[in-house]
């Protein structure tokens, strides 16, 4: 195991929820990383952002770990999740409020409501 893999491995097993993405979640680098954070952060949830940017180790490392070619990548107890457009989509289907649920996962269901009505 390298030493990104087990970092990688060390961060979504301890953090609840992770993102991984171009940035941080006060500062995104990339519209798709900001879509994500910005749905998490409208939502309430507490999450830990790793800054790919800062760790070319990383980088590479997430893609390989999860074996999906983009970021951002969002963790949830340990789970890969998915991208933007698969994030996007669960916040719009109610999945990632259903997720957060069972996951004992802290959100607001009416922020969650509110992305749903903004896009119905």
């Amino acid at each position: 195991m390298t030493d990104a893999n087990a970092q990688i491995k060390d961060t979504v097993t301890t953090n609840d929820v992770v993102l991984f993405m171009k940035g941080t979640k006060d500062a995104p680098q990339c519209g798709f990383s900001s879509r994500v954070a910005g749905v998490l952060n409208f939502m309430g949830v507490e999450f830990t952002d790793v800054n790919v940017l800062a760790d070319e180790g990383i980088r590479q490392g997430i893609k390989d770990y999860s074996d999906w070619p983009t970021i951002p990548q969002l963790y949830i107890k340990g789970e890969f999740v998915g991208g933007c457009d698969i994030v996007t989509e669960m916040t719009l289907s109610g999945e990632l409020d259903e997720m957060f649920t069972k996951e004992g996962i802290t959100f607001s269901k009416d922020a969650a409501d509110k992305i749903r009505e903004a896009n119905g």
